[in-house]
């Protein structure tokens, strides 16, 4: 089995952990300390400037190569999301938690959870 540091990547850069200083796990999803300091810059220099307008691109200001340039990342993301909402179900039915309360948890029938979530092994 794969060291969880090969597998964890910052969900905003995509970096992956070994090629940063730290990572912080958020419910699906990290961000490295790089990232951190960017956003860390970029609040303070709206701070500075007094500015309400959002830093984020819109859709409209952004080329079509440019949205499909960030599909990739997107994707990426939600594989990682997904394998880890794999493993915290693992986890669960190793402590014997029944499909039914991990589906009710997931709003989801029992079934539908063991259909997606059960072991292939």
């Amino acid at each position: 089995m794969p060291d969880w540091k090969d597998k964890v990547r910052c969900s905003f850069c995509h970096k992956k952990s070994t090629e940063v200083n730290k990572m912080i796990a958020g419910p699906g999803v990290h961000i490295c300390d790089q990232c951190i300091g960017l956003c860390s810059e970029i609040l303070e220099e709206e701070r500075l400037a007094a500015s309400t307008e959002p830093r984020l691109p819109t859709w409209e200001a952004m080329t079509e190569q440019q949205i499909l340039d960030h599909l990739p990342k997107i994707a990426a993301v939600q594989a990682q999301v997904d394998d880890n909402l794999h493993d915290w179900v693992g986890h669960l039915r190793g402590r014997d938690v029944s499909w039914e309360r991990i589906g009710a948890s997931l709003n989801m029938t029992r079934q539908s959870a063991w259909e997606r979530f059960k072991s292939e092994k």
